[in-house]
């Protein structure tokens, strides 16, 4: 049965986003391979539970994602689709390893960082074209910042800037090719250094507003709430631990194994869920919904049944008590907006 899921306008655009999206990683075969058959299933099962948001991008899978994606959103008109930009795909010279940079069995491309104008516009034209789609919703620039490039990032930032990326996404927006453009990153330092150069609308920020980490509280959010800048949660999980469970076999935060502090941190969240028989996966995922800036998160589904479970989680009733209990022991920001506080004010 579909669901129809509430919307939350992008910044000043017409455009709405449904609040629970899907990150299509996992079907680039991120970690694991997935094949066709399990991708399309669960790509199906997710948009037609309602799920009417996918973002995705050329490095899931080299193209793999995209196409993927593509292929499941044929004849389905509703659906919004964010992609990014920053890497285009270069057809591989030679033989290649089954993985690379954590994808398994990707397409024969190799990523190659690009944010210049130029650069911008072909990866748009080719996502495009392996989306199958005459027009994409948004488009993120993609993992710029020092987590990414260490001491490259001012020669990043420069193409971005100086050598035109981001006049070439005003462009797209003004021409109405795309109705918004913002940036697709893990770190909040770039988000406020590119905030000072150009009038973005959304900002997908993965893995670092959630019930682990609320750093982004401090300046970020407030700017964003200010500037009428949208943000998109991306790694509501933190890379699984939130959503796995502290007994999960393989615990991973940040794209890595999880640190001992943050596997004691989770295991305390986990405590005080249980106390209140709620799920920690829908805790996280409704808890970054809470904050007024945030119009939708997307938890990457890499099965059918995690699509299921989504929604399951989205649709839980968690006891206003959880977060009180949180709070009080230290585990979430004191100043961090929780469900029904704006309906309790």
């Amino acid at each position: 049965m579909t669901y129809a899921l509430p919307r939350r306008h992008v910044a000043e655009t017409a455009l709405a986003l449904p609040e629970l999206g899907l990150g299509t990683a996992p079907v680039g075969n991120l970690y694991r391979p997935v094949s066709d058959e399990d991708a399309a299933r669960t790509l199906a099962t997710a948009l037609d539970a309602g799920i009417a948001y996918a973002d995705t991008a050329p490095f899931y899978g080299f193209g793999l994602a995209e196409q993927r994606l593509g292929a499941a959103l044929a004849g389905r008109s509703d659906v919004v689709v964010s992609t990014k930009v920053g890497r285009l795909l270069h057809p591989a010279d030679g033989p290649l390893p089954p993985e690379r940079e954590c994808y398994h069995q990707a397409l024969p491309f190799v990523p190659v960082f690009d944010y210049s104008h130029d650069g911008v516009l072909r990866s748009h034209e080719t996502s495009l074209k392996r989306l199958g789609r005459d027009r994409i919703d948004i488009l993120y620039v993609h993992d710029i910042g020092r987590m990414t490039h260490g001491e490259a990032h001012p020669a990043m930032i420069a193409q971005l800037v100086e050598g035109g990326g981001f006049r070439a996404l005003e462009r797209l927006r003004s021409e109405g090719a795309i109705s918004a453009f913002g940036l697709g990153v893990n770190e909040i330092p770039v988000c406020l250094e590119l905030m000072d150069r150009a009038r973005m609308d959304v900002i997908l920020l993965a893995g670092r507003y959630t019930l682990l980490e609320q750093e982004a509280l401090d300046v970020l959010l407030p700017r964003c709430l200010a500037e009428r800048v949208s943000v998109v949660i991306g790694g509501p999980y933190n890379s699984g631990i939130l959503a796995a469970g502290t007994a999960a076999p393989r615990l991973a935060y940040n794209y890595a194994p999880a640190p001992a502090a943050i596997i004691e941190r989770a295991q305390r969240i986990e405590a005080v869920c249980a106390r209140h028989r709620v799920s920690v996966g829908a805790a996280a995922l409704q808890f970054v919904l809470a904050h007024p800036a945030v119009a939708s998160v997307i938890p990457g589904i890499a099965q059918p049944k995690e699509a299921e479970e989504t929604m399951e989680r989205y649709r839980a009733v968690l006891p206003a008590a959880l977060w009180e209990e949180l709070k009080a022991e230290g585990l979430l920001r004191a100043d961090a907006p929780t469900p029904g506080m704006a309906a309790a004010a």
